[in-house]
């Protein structure tokens, strides 16, 4: 009888770090703890794992071993991101079992030479988000035979999607502050293209980020004429100067915010604060994520809770079955929303 090899889910799972933290730590290219790697190494060293099986990865199947993970935005940004690394656990747990490592992209390298998704060696390519480059170099990738997985994204036909209900999850959050009688809100959003610097939405501006747009349309479905700010990205510094711009005129200042994602929404409830508004007293607030803020307590986001995990790991099965000569089919998951303590009645 076979004895089942060691991954590096396992030796995550027994130096208690996620399978990401595991990853990099083997892959030498992210600064770690010194004791994060010592746990790390000394599980790896409990199991017999020497790292992804050259023999499994390369000689038997005739590949590299390397999945590419390609991002839009710089990678230093996507790793400040707690949805993207959650995102990236689930698809590191996938592809472990196949022995493969993940190789971190830029669709353009970051300097002239750098590997870009169409010409790393990588034996398949998950795309987070598919829009304006990415679209572009998509047909000489597939031209190369490689599997293509796009998370969030539409890539077009005979591409497999992972991706969520964002319009109506969207809805849902703006159905409820309609139900709380709010009739004054903007909208903060994610940028509307790759490289967007932040600020208002045109009514003619064309979004080309899937989610962006898809979030946009569930809160419009519900509030037609708000305005939205569309911030450079997820993060709370971002939702903290679109907040000083929604809340700088105090006769134009809305009742409630909705905000794309909870990292945003953290930033607008700052800056409500900052404006000497209480939330939820004089502004509600809404995020999208479900994800854990450090530095919000007492508040508790009023959010949309999406899967994240179980998206990279999904987009990760979806690898590992088209490397197999299997077929793919695409995947939506369902959102569900979460009341916190951050919305309440307008007042008066």
């Amino acid at each position: 009888m076979s004895i089942r090899r060691a991954t590096i889910a396992d030796v995550a799972r027994e130096a208690g770090v996620s399978p990401s933290t595991a990853s990099v730590v083997f892959s030498g290219k992210t600064p770690v703890s010194d004791a994060t790697r010592r746990r790390v190494l000394d599980a790896a060293e409990a199991l017999g794992y020497t790292g992804p099986d050259p023999l499994a990865a390369s000689l038997r199947r005739g590949r590299s071993g390397i999945v590419g993970v390609v991002f839009e935005e710089h990678l230093g940004r996507a790793f400040q991101d707690p949805v993207k690394i959650l995102m990236m656990d689930g698809l590191t747990e996938s592809v472990a079992g196949m022995g493969a490592g993940l190789l971190l992209l830029r669709d353009q390298g970051d300097e002239p030479g750098a590997p870009s998704l169409t010409t790393a060696p990588v034996d398949a390519a998950v795309l987070v988000g598919c829009s304006g480059i990415l679209r572009e170099s998509l047909d000489v990738v597939r031209a190369r035979g490689i599997p293509v997985v796009v998370i969030e994204g539409d890539a077009g036909d005979g591409i497999p999607r992972v991706g969520l209900d964002n319009r109506d999850a969207q809805r849902q959050a703006a159905n409820h502050v309609r139900s709380l009688g709010h009739e004054r809100v903007a909208l903060v959003t994610l940028p509307v293209r790759s490289g967007w610097p932040g600020g208002w939405i045109d009514s003619d501006a064309r979004i080309t980020v899937d989610v962006t747009r898809d979030r946009l349309q569930g809160a419009r479905d519900v509030y037609p004429d708000a305005p939205a700010y569309a911030a450079a990205g997820s993060f709370i510094d971002e939702g903290l100067a679109a907040g000083r711009v929604i809340f700088a005129d105090p006769a134009s200042r809305p009742t409630a915010v909705l905000a794309q994602s909870d990292l945003l929404a953290a930033g607008v409830v700052r800056a409500a604060e900052e404006a000497g508004l209480r939330v939820p007293e004089d502004v509600s607030v809404t995020g999208f994520d479900g994800i854990v803020v450090d530095g919000l307590a007492p508040y508790e986001l009023t959010t949309i809770v999406q899967p994240t995990v179980d998206k990279g790991r999904a987009a990760g099965q979806a690898v590992v079955a088209m490397l197999r000569g299997e077929a793919a089919a695409s995947i939506s998951f369902t959102c569900e929303f979460r009341a916190g303590n951050t919305t309440a009645p307008p007042r008066g």
